[in-house]
């Protein structure tokens, strides 16, 4: 065997040797990165109880509210669940009285009812909530017309008023005539507001609504990776919507009418469905208008209170020392006027008791000057010169 043979046989075997300690290396990487992988699920796994849990003082673990409540926001007319893995829209259907209906008409309502369920593609739930009637916004309403009438009264009276000093008789008929009717209404409106207002008082109202609720999980396109968390909701909202405009045209046969709640109805349909009892003295409309799920304060500057209610205070003292001093410089004047005029009134009687002891022209110019009177030159020779 020469030397060039010796030369390749040993650089085979270095390059084998090579590749070994390379697959070797691979290996140990391998098995070291296996060891990693638990312990960084590990964290994650901790990291979402922590999200999940609350922790007390003592150490104790309180389950997230969200945990009781089973879904995790609404978004787009949506409930979103399972950590965006399923959409639900909800329809409120409005049907009518069955019973009421004649042989014909309840044979018409059973076969587009069951048209209905022939069209059926997808599964669909059936939720029925029962709720006490709260007639407290409609009572309200009926409360801001009837003060708008009252109003309208005012201005008609006040109208009356100014065409009876013109002397517009004709006018006074149209106006008189226009505040009667006005009041009829006034008192029709109170006694229909009084009635609902005992019939707000009573709990024993209750309503019956019926939803259908429409279901769609983002399995049921495939793969979501590469899809964002908008382009899921955009796909989810397009399905759920046509599936529920489906159910509605289809409803629409059977007599029945259907509209998709929006999300402020929606939440008004989950705060019902947790909060049964309170939601009949507290309803949604007053939370939201009372911002209790504001975590913020909305209340004004504690000093620009202060300093409004200073000046409010300095508005009214200074008001009412002003009213103060008119009334009293008022009677002041009254009083000076009077005494001058009892001084004047004596001094009459005293020229009076001297008639007697004065010429008739003293006693004339006396009285006159007594009572400011002034005596006039009289032209009369100058027209009478004039004349001649």
């Amino acid at each position: 065997m020469d030397t060039i043979q010796m030369l390749n046989l040993i650089l085979v075997v270095i390059l084998i040797a090579i590749l070994l300690l390379g697959l070797i290396a691979v290996l140990l990487i391998f098995k070291m990165r296996k060891k990693k992988e638990p312990q960084d699920n590990q964290i994650k796994v901790k990291t979402q109880e922590t999200r999940n849990n609350l922790i007390t003082r003592d150490g104790k673990s309180i389950d997230s509210i969200y945990k009781f409540m089973e879904f995790d926001e609404i978004l787009d007319n949506m409930i979103v669940r399972k950590n965006g893995k399923q959409y639900v829209m909800v329809i409120k259907c409005k049907g009518i009285n069955y019973d009421l209906l004649s042989e014909d008409e309840k044979n018409a309502v059973e076969s587009g009812f069951i048209e209905f369920l022939n069209t059926l593609r997808f599964p669909i739930q059936l939720y029925v909530q029962t709720r006490t009637l709260n007639f407290t916004e409609l009572i309200n309403g009926y409360h801001e017309r009837i003060d708008d009438v009252a109003n309208q009264i005012k201005k008609l009276t006040t109208q009356i008023e100014n065409a009876r000093k013109r002397g517009a008789n004709e006018l006074v008929d149209k106006l008189e005539f226009e505040r009667r009717r006005k009041q009829n209404i006034l008192e029709y409106s109170e006694s229909i507001t009084g009635y609902t207002e005992k019939l707000n008082e009573s709990k024993n109202i209750l309503q019956q609504k019926t939803y259908l609720v429409l279901s769609y999980f983002t399995s049921e396109f495939g793969d979501t990776s590469t899809y964002s968390k908008d382009e899921i909701s955009d796909i989810a909202f397009s399905e759920l919507y046509t599936r529920a405009q489906t159910l509605i045209r289809a409803l629409a046969s059977a007599e029945v009418t259907g509209t998709v709640l929006d999300s402020e109805e929606l939440m008004e349909l989950l705060y019902v469905a947790y909060n049964r009892d309170e939601s009949e003295i507290y309803t949604l409309r007053n939370a939201l208008n009372s911002e209790y799920d504001r975590l913020y304060s909305t209340a004004k500057d504690v000093m620009e209170e202060k300093k409004k209610r200073i000046e409010a205070q300095i508005e009214e003292e200074a008001t009412r020392m002003a009213t103060k001093g008119i009334i009293d410089a008022d009677k002041k004047i009254r009083e000076e006027r009077s005494k001058e005029q009892r001084v004047r009134q004596r001094a009459l009687e005293m020229i009076e008791e001297n008639k007697s002891e004065m010429s008739n022209t003293l006693y004339e110019e006396s009285k006159k000057q007594i009572k400011g009177v002034k005596e006039e030159k009289a032209p009369s020779k100058r027209v009478v010169k004039k004349n001649i």
